[in-house]
């Protein structure tokens, strides 16, 4: 404890010593005293702390006082102790040690110190009130002491101490020079307790003004940082400066909040070990400790008890030895950790763990906020692609918004919908164009699980062959020319979601091995990038084609076919289902005039009639595409129906009259053959054998003619 000011001794300070008392008259030897006290007031003036008086003490005092050591003791007035602060002896006497806190209740110091008065201790050994332990350190020995109290303007600072053998003695001139030197003690003690508590008020500013500079510094990193990195590696320079650390580390938990991912590791003198401590597992006291927010000072011991193996053996081998260890944590949870590490043992010390708990919340407040930033950007991106994609989506040509119709034919394809819709299955609906194979993909979707997230729909028809891909699956900028920015698939966009391919077998044959592994794995990568997306996704293809003719043909694969054919669903044309024709001319009526602006409030019987008996090649698009032309040309409240064009598209029967007619000729010769073999398909004498063809082309030629068993 630093008491005085550095100052050189004075050269003249003992010129006495040595000088026999028996050779000096009574006034010599006062004058001696006298001299002596005042070497010992220059001394205490002029050096710089207790040790270095107390020495010089016992020699300026040895020519006129004998005594074997000298020891000062410190009063804590609230804490009725004191604290040896320092001693200087010779080898034999017994050690106080230096620092040692010692309660003065029923002790001679006590007693000195309340009554001001000097104590004599004959016997060290034997008396248990001399100074505590002094029985137990003073045992098999002979010593006595002297206490003079230390105290200045009534304040009352502590005790001085002389030792001595029991062959030595103190006179009476000794005790009045040892109080007048107690009281010079007093006054120097004084001065330099106050220089003490200013130094030490200095000190306590300056390590709070470096705090403050810190936590500063670490809040500027939270407010201008967006980034979490950029954030941490700020950051991380700070603490590293403040706490003399060697590294400092942060680390994330992950999604699944059992792994620590490392974001960053600041450890410039590094020899690149540490590169490879990447993610770390939570161990379980790992996560109880991270939900209590505990902080830790870990030793060698502590890291080799609590660090998996792959973790510590990187900082054992860069001679890290202590660690602070602070979760980051907000009232929602843990985020990860900080840790700070330095190859000094015992390096960091309580309040070290109580500033970097205070950082801590500073910056899990920031991290925080950037995860939720970072989520809430990725969901606005993904609701802005969604709502460009429904953008599109409602102005394209739909069908028509509700299922309509009673008719049994239609009856059976909702059954089907109901049974498929329940589970994450993909459905494959067939029949011929403008049947309403995308109302019934979208009826499909709205009972499934999946009825809250997005209905993806593509047109595989509809785009050119060459960028049917980069629909499905997304590209990156550059990806291709014309490719100026990233664009995320069809795929991507219907994660969680329903995704529906109509007319799939207009699908390349190049592209379809992709397709399968994306169905199949659930996983693609975009055009132009080598990282694996993976989704969760439902899908719904459509097709007016024949795939199994298709596959016999080359054109279509058979496995990509089988893990589309899981659940099929045959739509009916519209010629199988005619008792649903009135009621969709009604509601087609009802939604045209509403958005027309027209009243329209019945619809003749004959031009009902002649609806219903229309052939409609183009099924429910051709129906509602006529209605549309019937509201146009309505003036009054009756719809107005151009029934001649109906007879002339009855007389056209379809686009080409020769192949109208040669497709009845086929549908007619299967009919034919299928009666003659009393409905039997396969086998000896079934109609496949007495046709010529295998049993299923003949089946794929049935469905393509829709040929039921109504027919036979």
């Amino acid at each position: 404890m630093k008491l005085w000011n550095a100052v050189i001794f004075a050269p003249n300070w003992c010129y006495r010593i040595g000088m026999p008392a028996t050779d000096l008259d009574k006034k010599g030897v006062a004058e001696g005293r006298y001299q002596t006290l005042l070497e010992v007031s220059s001394t205490i003036a002029a050096q710089p702390n207790v040790a270095t008086v107390l020495k010089s003490l016992r020699r300026l005092l040895s020519s006129v006082v004998e005594f074997d050591a000298i020891s000062l003791a410190l009063l804590d007035s609230s804490a009725r102790t004191v604290r040896v602060i320092a001693l200087d002896k010779n080898p034999g006497v017994p050690h106080l040690e230096v620092g040692a806190q010692a309660s003065i209740e029923g002790t001679t110091i006590g007693q000195v110190i309340d009554q001001q008065e000097p104590a004599f201790v004959p016997d060290m050994a034997a008396n248990p009130r001399a100074i505590a332990g002094a029985p137990e350190r003073f045992r098999g020995t002979q010593y006595s002491a002297y206490y003079f109290p230390v105290s200045v303007g009534g304040k009352k600072l502590g005790v001085l101490i002389f030792i001595n053998s029991k062959k030595k003695d103190f006179s009476t001139e000794d005790v009045e020079l040892l109080s007048s030197l107690a009281a010079h003690v007093a006054v120097g003690l004084e001065s330099a307790l106050a220089n003490d508590a200013a130094a030490l008020y200095q000190h306590e500013l300056a390590a709070e003004r470096d705090r403050l500079k810190l936590l500063l510094e670490i809040n500027n990193c939270v407010v201008s940082e967006l980034e979490i990195k950029d954030l941490f590696r700020s950051a991380a320079a700070s603490l590293r400066r403040y706490f003399s650390s060697d590294f400092a580390g942060f680390w994330l938990m992950d999604s699944q909040a059992k792994n620590l991912e490392c974001l960053l590791l600041d450890f410039p003198e590094s020899v690149d070990v540490l590169d490879d401590v990447q993610v770390a597992q939570i161990t379980e006291r790992g996560m109880e400790s991270m939900r209590a927010r505990h902080s830790e000072i870990w030793s060698l011991t502590d890291m080799e008890t609590n660090l998996p193996v792959p973790v510590l053996t990187p900082l054992k081998a860069e001679s890290i030895s202590s660690m602070m260890v602070v979760p980051l944590a907000t009232s929602t949870g843990p985020l990860g950790v900080i840790a700070l590490g330095t190859r000094r043992p015992n390096s960091f010390v309580r309040r070290d763990l109580d500033l970097l708990s205070q950082i801590s919340t500073q910056i899990s407040l920031a991290v925080d906020n950037a995860l939720a930033y970072g989520r809430l950007t990725a969901s606005k991106d993904r609701l802005e692609e969604e709502r460009l994609y429904l953008e599109s989506e409602i102005r394209s040509e739909y069908n028509f918004e509700n299922i309509v119709g009673k008719s049994p034919a239609l009856r059976k394809v909702l059954d089907q919908i109901a049974i498929v819709a329940p589970t994450d299955s993909t459905a494959l609906l067939r029949g011929e164009t403008g049947t309403g194979k995308e109302l019934v993909a979208r009826a499909i979707h709205s009972l499934s699980p999946r009825k809250d997230r997005t209905f993806v729909r593509l047109n595989c028809a509809a785009i050119p062959s060459g960028l049917v891909e980069s629909e499905l699956f997304g590209h990156e900028k550059g990806a291709f020319t014309g490719a100026l920015m990233q664009k995320k698939g069809r795929f991507e966009l219907a994660d969680q979601g329903t995704l529906f391919l109509d007319e799939i077998g207009d699908i390349s044959l190049e592209l379809q091995p992709k397709l399968l592994r994306a169905l199949q794995e659930q996983e693609f990568e975009r055009l132009g990038s080598t990282k694996t997306i993976h989704v969760n996704v439902r899908l719904i293809a459509a097709t007016h084609r024949d795939l199994g003719d298709m596959i016999a043909k080359g054109q279509f694969r058979e496995d990509l076919f089988y893990r589309l054919n899981v659940f099929p669903v045959e739509v009916p044309p519209l010629r199988e289902r005619r008792e649903d024709i009135p009621l969709l001319v009604h509601y087609f009526v009802s939604h045209l005039a509403t958005r027309m602006r027209k009243r329209i409030r019945s619809i003749p019987k004959a031009a009902m009639d002649a609806l219903t008996a229309a052939p409609w090649p183009g099924n429910i698009r051709e129906l509602e595409n006529f209605i549309e032309r019937a509201v146009i040309l309505t003036q009054g409240d009756e719809l107005n129906v151009p029934t001649s064009e109906l007879q002339r598209s009855a007389g056209r029967g379809s686009p080409s009259a020769s192949a109208s007619t040669f497709h009845d000729a086929e549908r007619q010769t299967i009919i034919d053959a299928l009666k003659a073999a009393s409905g039997r398909i396969a086998g000896k004498d079934g109609a496949a054998e007495r046709l010529g063809l295998k049993r299923t082309t003949l089946q794929n030629k049935m469905r393509k003619l829709n040929v039921t068993k109504h027919d036979y």
